[in-house]
């Protein structure tokens, strides 16, 4: 999301107070998306749906995501790039899903399931590279950990009941919102954590030891 793992070593000389602000520009569209997840998966649960219904639902949903993620900006050009390649894949398994004349149980399931383990292994790996970048890497790792279960939950029976499949849906679009919520305003706050570590080692090292050195989130491990 905002780094990739191939970056890591360079991480210490690249966080700086732009890079921060630069990931923060991203807070809004993470507390957006959030939210939108929160309310999708609450609707997710009281309504009674038809298969019909639940696909072009879901398929919104996915194209919402994947609109929010290539919008996404990190660290640098190359994680961009990430961000929209993993954006274009969403928004076209949403996409699949609507325009299926006749969406049965079996292709919702397969393509939510394989959806939920890509993007879930997605966040795992960012999280660890992000690891002394962002203070709340650990909320992206618990994505992860959330949606590769979900995921294989929603293909260890592609030919479940549409309550399960409801089930599994509601589950991912309220816990990953609730979670993005968090993390944006985590995010929102960086600059304020990058500013405050520096001045820290500025006074204990004085400015030219410290222009010489790595991220000071990189140096304490955070």
């Amino acid at each position: 999301m905002f780094v990739t793992p191939g970056i890591q070593p360079d991480l210490g000389r690249k966080l700086t107070r732009d890079v921060a602000q630069r990931i923060a520009r991203n807070w809004w569209l993470l507390l957006l998306n959030g939210a939108l997840l929160v309310v999708a998966g609450v609707l997710i649960f009281s309504i009674d749906w038809t298969i019909r219904d639940l696909a072009t639902f879901i398929g919104a949903l996915f194209i919402i995501q994947g609109v929010s993620d290539a919008l996404t900006t990190g660290l640098d050009a190359r994680v961009r790039q990430a961000n929209v390649i993993t954006g274009l894949l969403s928004i076209g398994a949403g996409i699949l899903i609507i325009v299926r004349p006749d969406p049965g149980l079996v292709a919702i399931a397969v393509v939510l399931g394989s959806w939920l383990i890509v993007t879930g292994t997605i966040e795992i790996t960012a999280a660890f590279a992000a690891r002394r970048l962002v203070p709340g890497w650990w909320m992206m790792l618990i994505l992860g950990l959330i949606q590769i279960p979900l995921g294989v939950l929603a293909l260890a029976d592609p030919g479940a009941t549409l309550a399960a499949l409801i089930t599994v849906a509601g589950i991912w679009a309220a816990a990953i919102g609730v979670m993005r919520i968090v993390l944006a305003f985590e995010i929102k706050q960086l600059p304020d954590d990058v500013e405050k570590a520096w001045t820290a080692r500025d006074g204990d090292r004085g400015p030219r030891a410290v222009a010489s050195e790595q991220s000071p989130f990189a140096a304490s491990g955070s």
